[in-house]
């Protein structure tokens, strides 16, 4: 059987760059080299060469993070050029990204999540509107970041000016949110049409981490992951269950990862990620494990889905 010629995609442009190159790393690494002839870019420098190349590429692994690889706008390029690619689509992976797009849709599927207010550049700091709407603390986010870059813990109405403006340096579109204290939990999901939950993990930042934060989540041993989570059956059951809602609510294909707090008995959703880390202290690698499917079978699964998403939309090659 003919190698498939893959394109690996990793480093960019965005805040994130550093951890798409890491995961790049491990992804070339964890390939089967008896699959896949693998050519590497990085749309830093190399996206006229990606383009030159087109003709030869049955398929794309697209492992990068943060706006200009997660956001659509790569997927777009891709589209164009008619190669395949694992993931969302185009206005998948630009919903999701968008806090506030994918937070309005989850409202409209019936979704739990934190009570909230967006505030633009162009608005006061309104911290007595925040506070009375949302309550303290709050939880300040860019509304289009990745890998909880930009975002901080408010206690106090006089720390959300600070925290204002870090998330603007980010975004000029920001999100205040009530900040739920309870167990931080992640799944995973895998398929098309047809989708799959995998083990839910629990997530416990280290105690000098207020939450799940850019650092814990890619500097070994600053937080602890536990996979299956300690929840019981019934409310696995119905994380998964919200996990497969958010992912096909955003109109996800082949993988993506949602985040949400459990408070008592009640689940609130977070986020969706339509390309989660690829290091090794990646959540949904880590799930997959549990499931029984390795980091190359996982990999091997993910280029699949995208080549049949790719055929069902009946684009030429």
């Amino acid at each position: 059987m003919a190698k498939l010629n893959l394109a690996l995609l990793a480093g960019g442009i965005s805040s994130e760059r550093d951890v798409s190159i890491e995961s790049g790393r491990q992804v070339y690494a964890a390939l089967d080299k008896d699959k896949y002839e693998i050519s590497r870019y990085d749309p830093k420098t190399d996206l006229l060469q990606l383009v030159a190349d087109a003709a030869k590429i049955d398929v794309a692994l697209i492992i990068l993070h943060g706006p200009y690889g997660e956001d659509g706008t790569v997927q777009g390029l891709l589209e164009l050029l008619g190669i395949p690619y694992q993931g969302a689509g185009v206005m998948s992976s630009a919903v999701a990204m968008n806090k506030l797009a994918s937070k309005q849709l989850y409202e409209h599927a019936g979704l739990p999540v934190p009570a909230y207010m967006v505030l633009t550049i162009k608005d006061a700091a309104a911290a007595d509107t925040c506070v009375a709407r949302c309550g303290l603390p709050l939880v300040v986010k860019p509304v289009s970041a990745g890998s909880s870059v930009g975002i901080s813990i408010v206690k106090t109405k006089d720390q959300l000016a600070d925290a204002l403006d870090l998330a603007r340096t980010h975004d000029d579109t920001v999100l205040v949110e009530a900040f739920i204290e309870g167990v931080e939990l992640t799944v995973g999901v895998i398929g098309n049409d047809k989708t799959e939950a995998l083990p839910v993990i629990e997530i416990i930042p280290d105690k000098t981490h207020a939450f799940f934060d850019y650092e814990a989540k890619y500097v070994a041993g600053v937080s602890q992951e536990i996979c299956p989570a300690r929840i019981d059956e019934a409310l696995t059951t119905q994380a998964q269950a919200y996990a497969q809602m958010a992912h096909s609510t955003l109109f996800c294909t082949g993988y993506s990862r949602t985040d949400m707090i459990l408070r008592g008995r009640d689940l609130f959703i977070l986020e969706t990620n339509t390309i989660p880390g690829m290091t090794p202290n990646s959540l949904l690698p880590k799930a997959a494990q549990t499931a029984g499917i390795s980091f190359t079978k996982l990999l091997d699964r993910l280029i699949t889905l995208g080549l049949e998403a790719h055929a069902n939309k009946m684009v030429p090659k």
